[in-house]
């Protein structure tokens, strides 16, 4: 799945899904278009945005910028350009800033950036059809950079081997740090969507920047499930970016990733609801009836029937070998919590009716007599 898009003609039905959203700015707009699809979403804001109009740090960037010409400027973010201008129009500089910009080429990452320059009364000059900093760097590379100053417009990250390689070509590169994400300030949520994830109760993640994913990561990391997390993602939880920028942490430790044709919510959300149901399902015909199992519903004939997880967990246990008997201790070691040895046989018979009662037919789910249960496949 790793660089698979998909296309934007989907099914809109996200119906006995779970995903959880990482984004903090717009995660309410993003929530609400899972579910209106019909997911149920799991809000975990994994970062918060810290802009830099006091910072230092941005002024002393902004000042080396206007101490000569500048040849090019490579603008990543649209909010980190709008940004940069609003903290320089309150140092009485933006009149300065607007003159070395408008004398240098302007490489705009993507539309959004290439939005808030023109709305700026600017013009651009190359924005990449990936929207990618790596077609722009070799965009740049491409060219004789000796002696040339280039202003490189960071997005929340360090942009380190960007700019190294453009500094080896023989750039003098000017680093315009607009703002930096943090770990947003309760990482409750974040910590257990990681939990979710790595125990499969969410079908999938949705990530929304680089820096969200970094920061699952991190925090995965300190309760020592990182690769327990790259594990789930590799397997049955799908990794849903945004983009390829969004994606490369991911893409860089092999992980596979969902990403839509174009970087646009609305987009994520058309992939999600394409990719779920096509490949999120098992489909299994019991007791003449079908079911499409899906991550806290199943599908029978047709009629959606929500599930509690101890009921779910047995039913997925029983589909993952359609027609085979499972015995109960094994039955056992799938429901939540793990119950007690001495409380596990009645935990795993109150689970089974519990689940024949939301299935709703009789005659899907048949108990072998000593030795188990089984789906009534034939």
């Amino acid at each position: 799945m790793t660089g698979r898009t998909v296309p934007e003609t989907a099914p809109d039905s996200l119906a006995g899904f779970t995903v959880g959203v990482t984004a903090t700015r717009r995660r309410e707009e993003f929530g609400a278009l899972l579910q209106r699809r019909g997911a149920r979403v799991v809000s975990a804001p994994a970062i918060r945005l810290v802009p830099l109009e006091q910072d230092g740090d941005l002024l002393d960037a902004t000042r080396l910028a206007l101490a000569a010409p500048i040849d090019d400027v490579v603008i990543t973010t649209g909010v980190g350009f709008r940004g940069w201008m609003a903290a320089a129009e309150g140092w009485g500089l933006s009149g300065e800033l607007a003159e070395r910009l408008t004398g240098a080429r302007l490489l705009t990452r993507g539309p959004k950036a290439r939005g808030a320059v023109r709305a700026a009364g600017l013009s651009d000059h190359w924005t990449p059809a990936t929207e990618s900093c790596d077609e722009v760097k070799e965009y740049l590379l491409a060219q004789d950079l000796g002696g040339r100053r280039i202003a490189v417009q960071l997005h929340g990250e360090p942009l380190a081997g960007f700019v190294a390689d453009l500094r080896r070509a023989g750039a003098e590169v000017i680093e315009v740090p607009v703002y930096r994400w943090l770990p947003y300030r309760d990482t409750s949520p974040l910590r257990r969507l990681v939990n979710q994830a790595v125990t499969g109760a969410v079908d999938a993640v949705a990530f929304t920047s680089a820096p969200a994913v970094l920061a699952m990561l991190r925090e995965a990391r300190a309760r020592g499930q990182e690769e327990a997390l790259l594990g789930a993602f590799s397997g049955g939880v799908v990794a849903a970016c945004v983009g390829p920028v969004t994606a490369h942490p991911l893409v860089e430790r092999g992980v596979p990733t969902l990403q839509p044709e174009r970087s646009r919510l609305g987009a994520l959300a058309r992939a999600l609801a394409r990719h779920l149901p096509e490949f999120g399902v098992a489909r299994v015909t019991a007791g003449g009836h079908r079911l499409e199992i899906r991550g806290h519903a199943v599908v029978v004939d047709g009629e959606l029937r929500p599930l509690p997880p101890a009921p779910m967990a047995v039913l997925k246990r029983l589909a993952d070998k359609p027609g085979h008997v499972v015995a109960r201790a094994e039955l056992r070691l799938v429901l939540p919590g793990s119950p007690a040895r001495e409380s596990a046989e009645h935990a795993v018979e109150m689970a089974v009716t519990r689940l024949r009662r939301a299935l709703g037919p009789p005659g899907i789910v048949e108990t072998v007599v000593k030795r188990g249960y089984r789906l009534a496949v034939r």
